[in-house]
């Protein structure tokens, strides 16, 4: 299983990210795709996901500011991230979707602050 995050960093209040997650192909082609994120001292939220048909959901919070994608060529599944808050800051995690494996990535780190 393979499940590497990229993207991640600081950025001021109203700015955008993107974020890649790049899965193992067995993975990838047999599930739909989601991206996660965690704070400290708060259980993991579901922020984003994607079928393999390409429908998606979001999480209230997010919804008009993010946006999902899948590659099926490359494997690869993205976030979008716009007019971001300070409250988006978070460790992201990929994984699969809606039902989650036990294994997780390193994640990418997202910071939003002045």
């Amino acid at each position: 299983v393979t499940l590497v995050e990229s993207g991640g960093g600081l950025v001021q209040p109203g700015g955008s990210l993107r974020l890649s997650c790049v899965a193992s192909e067995n993975i990838f082609r047999m599930n739909g795709m989601g991206w996660y994120r965690q704070t400290p001292g708060k259980q993991e939220e579901l922020v984003a996901g994607i079928t393999r048909r390409g429908t998606t959901t979001y999480v209230d919070s997010v919804k008009g500011r993010f946006t999902i994608s899948r590659d099926n060529a490359k494997n690869t599944i993205y976030l979008e991230m716009n007019s971001l808050k300070p409250e988006d800051t978070a460790d992201y995690y990929c994984n699969t979707f809606p039902a989650k494996l036990r294994y997780w990535g390193q994640g990418t780190q997202v910071t939003v602050s002045p």
